[in-house]
């Protein structure tokens, strides 16, 4: 390195990152383009400031910051995977954005839009007209062979909409700095989400170089990208209803869809929520069926319409295409654009743009030898910049207010100011990158802020009953109640049963007592064919596997799995959680993923303890920040349901118990239902069966109690969607049933628990005449709210050889 540029370095401060970086620069090919560097080894425009402000914190400041990223990344869920979040993987961001100039990013953005504006055309053409077929200027054998190309999507678009509204452009710099296009997105063009996740993290990591960077922000795009949506809408133009079609939980970008369409203000469906219906598209909410005005799809195309296009699909809605062709929804983008994303249209786009547009293609496509430039990235412990390639997704949009023009005038898009970018090999998938980086794009002087909230242009129509929403949802929220009561439960009983198996063999009543326990746990003995017999266990070693084995993710019913299902439950239903109660769930999922059959008893009994806590603290936070709407009042009756459930359950094991009969398990019900502080509180520290059932069945004041849980499950029934009517459905009538039993109970013949068979027998009966009724409750709930979401049936294979 030259002198006159290593003093230079020095007196911006920047001299031990940019030295050692222009050193690694210098042991590759010289001459090649740098975006941090020019050729005279100078920080390009807007680099300075980062650098000096990153070199200033030092290693140990830059590791803090970047673990500040790194947990707030993993606290939104930012996380990729195709079927289990336990099993995801996160990716890093590094601290340094990639800045681009806004010069050099003028040139890059009239490129792209005029690739939007040739791809709508082209669009037009292939599925219209098909010129372009007759006059050799398309690849017609390869297209026509594409499985994107979709014969039934002809004429499919209506005339008055344009095809693309959002197109999603790989772009890559080459050795000369030249701009190439490395591939379109315009099926799903994901990643617009994740970029304004990184911005947002951006700003709180590292806020004093985020609010004195003359950058251009994105929350301005994304407003106007909203406007666009709600501007396809054929009906209902001052208040339409948006819908993000996603294909659900199991993609790998799910968290973008529901982190989008929160940010956006717009519904979250999957397939199964949605219906065509006299060509018109659906939702169906608890209310009944939504009119959707518009869809915005995350599905690629043949998966969008098994009526018509993929016919094995589950991912779709069938009728949809029909439902666009007859402007019952209009699609953004529209069906078959994955056509364009044909890699053999590359050597054809110079003359169509000819053609079509009568300009020059701006943005040449990369080629196989294409060598691409340098940009900085942080290596994980935050001491150097290493030179890298990077890939930089931008986002082009149509105008608010063009949708209904099919022109394709240079002003009828507009780009998203920045974009994700990722390390890796020009082309390479964002999904399987190590590092993304936030996109900075300079301007001349601060931008100022925009709001997640728009300006009203019209009388709000306010709504707070929740009826539109999804069907789907309330089931998962529902099953998201009952799912973290189990868990709750569950860790509440092994937690009893390890307090019992460390005070293993010091008398016999805890030795009887673990025994019980591994009963209520369903912890059985196996035969020699895997058969599960109940009988106990017999030695400390053989009880203290069984019980550590319940921290085994491969365990059945064991702690991992039934979180494993409160998770999947959650994610389904992400864009309803608030952000803290998020959080506690990743802490949770943190906590979880800690967990193995090698721990010992105590980290054990304290791990059951957290879970206890995290579990109150999730649904805690639940209640205290979703409006208690229908949504909630599910996710309540799913909590106290199962709550009800268990407590019957365990008050029928301590009736029946035949191994320690007597007051020693009545303890234990006390404590394993949280009211051993309440009783001891009333009847100090003697115990009387006949005290505890009035506790645990009778007091409508105690929260764990069977007569205040009927009476919070009947409140929450009375007002979902249809209590209005005057006749009474299944689950009031279960409900009923199960409310005259406790009623009417004999309580003189109970109150002889500890003395008469008699009073036994009572409680048996009692408790039978309960759990009958309660076990038809949860069938009865999903017939009545959730069984007209139809699942999708395959009625033929489409397999073409079978």
């Amino acid at each position: 390195m030259s002198v006159s540029v290593s003093a230079s370095l020095h007196e911006l401060g920047t001299a031990g990152l940019v030295e050692d970086y222009l050193n690694q620069l210098g042991e590759g090919q010289p001459g090649t383009f740098d975006a941090m560097l020019d050729r005279h080894g100078q920080l390009r425009p807007g680099w300075q400031a980062l650098i000096s402000g990153l070199e200033a914190l030092g290693t140990d400041g830059r590791q803090r910051r970047h673990e500040e990223i790194q947990r707030l990344l993993a606290e939104n869920g930012v996380i990729f995977n195709r079927h289990d979040e336990t099993q995801g993987r996160s990716w890093r961001l590094d601290p340094l954005p990639w800045v681009i100039d806004q010069a050099e990013w003028q040139a890059l953005e009239a490129g792209m839009i005029q690739r939007s504006r040739l791809f709508n055309a082209l669009f037009d053409d292939i599925y219209g007209a098909r010129t372009l077929f007759d006059a050799g200027l398309l690849p017609t054998q390869t297209l026509l062979a594409s499985p994107h190309f979709l014969l039934p999507c002809h004429d499919a678009k209506p005339s008055d909409r344009s095809a693309i509204n959002f197109h999603g452009i790989d772009v890559m710099q080459d050795t000369k700095g030249q701009w190439r296009v490395l591939g379109d997105r315009l099926q799903a063009p994901a990643g617009t989400g994740f970029a304004l996740e990184n911005r947002i993290l951006m700003a709180r990591a590292l806020p004093e170089m985020y609010r004195n960077a003359p950058l251009k922000r994105l929350a301005g795009f994304l407003d106007k990208y909203h406007r666009t949506l709600t501007s396809l809408a054929y009906q209902h133009r001052d208040n339409p209803y948006v819908v993000l079609l996603t294909p659900g939980p199991g993609s790998p970008r799910y968290v973008e869809h529901a982190y989008l369409a929160n940010y956006l203000n717009i519904n979250l469906a999957e397939g199964q929520d949605l219906v065509v219906r006299d060509s018109q598209l659906w939702l169906r909410t608890l209310g009944g069926l939504q009119a959707v005005d518009v869809a915005l799809r995350h599905c690629d195309d043949a998966y969008c319409d098994p009526l018509e296009l993929k016919g094995d699909s589950q991912l779709g809605v069938p009728g949809l295409l029909q439902a666009s062709r007859a402007s019952g929804v209009a699609l953004s983008n529209a069906l078959g654009v994955g056509v364009l994303e044909t890699p053999a249209l590359a050597d054809y786009l110079p003359a169509l743009c000819e053609h079509l547009l009568g300009e020059t293609l701006l943005l040449p496509n990369a080629t196989a030898s294409t060598t691409p430039a340098t940009a900085p990235v942080f290596d994980r412990q935050m001491q150097r910049l290493t030179p890298t390639a990077l890939n930089l997704r931008c986002f082009v949009s149509r105008t608010p207010g063009s949708v209904t023009t099919p022109g394709h005038l240079p002003s009828h898009y507009h780009v998203m100011p920045g974009g994700l970018a990722w390390v890796g090999a020009p082309g390479s998938p964002s999904l399987k990158s190590p590092v993304v980086k936030d996109v900075w794009i300079t301007a001349n002087t601060p931008q100022p802020h925009v709001s997640q909230l728009r300006q009203a242009r019209g009388p709000a129509v306010a709504t707070r009953d929740g009826t539109d929403l999804p069907s789907r949802v309330a089931e998962s929220l529902f099953w998201l109640g009952r799912y973290g009561e189990r868990l709750d439960a569950r860790s509440r009983l092994l937690r009893e049963a390890l307090l019992r198996l460390m005070e293993y063999d010091q008398d016999e009543i805890a030795d009887r007592l673990l025994d019980e326990l591994l009963l209520a746990l369903d912890i059985s003995t196996q035969n020699n064919d895997g058969e599960r017999i109940k009988t106990p266990l017999v030695g400390f070693s053989q009880k203290r596997t069984a019980l550590l084995a319940q921290f085994d993710a491969s365990t059945p019913q064991a702690l991992p799995s039934l979180f494993s299902q409160l998770l999947g439950n959650a994610r389904s239903i992400r864009d309803h959680l608030g952000d803290d109660a998020w959080r506690v769930l990743h802490q949770l999922r943190q906590r979880v993923s800690t967990f193995s059959p090698r721990l010992d008893t105590s980290a054990a009994r304290r791990a059951c303890e957290d879970i206890s806590a995290q579990v109150a603290a999730f649904f805690g936070l639940c209640n205290e920040t979703m409006p208690h709407h229908y949504g909630w009042r599910f996710m309540d009756i799913g909590r106290f349901l199962d709550r009800l459930l268990g407590l019957l359950a365990l008050l029928k094991l301590t009736l029946n118990a035949p191994l320690s009969p007597g007051l020693a398990l009545w303890e234990v019900v006390l404590a394993t239902t949280d009211n051993f502080t309440a009783y001891r509180r009333r009847y100090r520290s003697e115990l009387h069966p006949e005290a505890i059932l009035d506790l645990l069945l009778f007091d409508e004041t105690n929260p764990r109690s069977v007569g205040y849980m009927l009476k919070r499950l009947e409140r929450q029934i009375d007002r979902l969607p249809g209590s209005a009517s005057p006749y009474r459905n299944a689950e009031r009538r279960l409900l009923i049933q199960a409310n005259a039993a406790l009623h009417l109970a004999d309580i003189e013949r109970l109150s002889h628990l500890a003395d008469t068979p008699d009073a036994q027998d009572a409680l048996g009966q009692l408790l039978d005449a309960l759990i009958e009724p309660l076990s038809g409750l949860s069938e009865a709930l999903s017939h009545s709210h959730f069984s007209h979401v139809e699942r999708p049936r395959q009625l033929v294979s489409m397999d073409p050889e079978s």
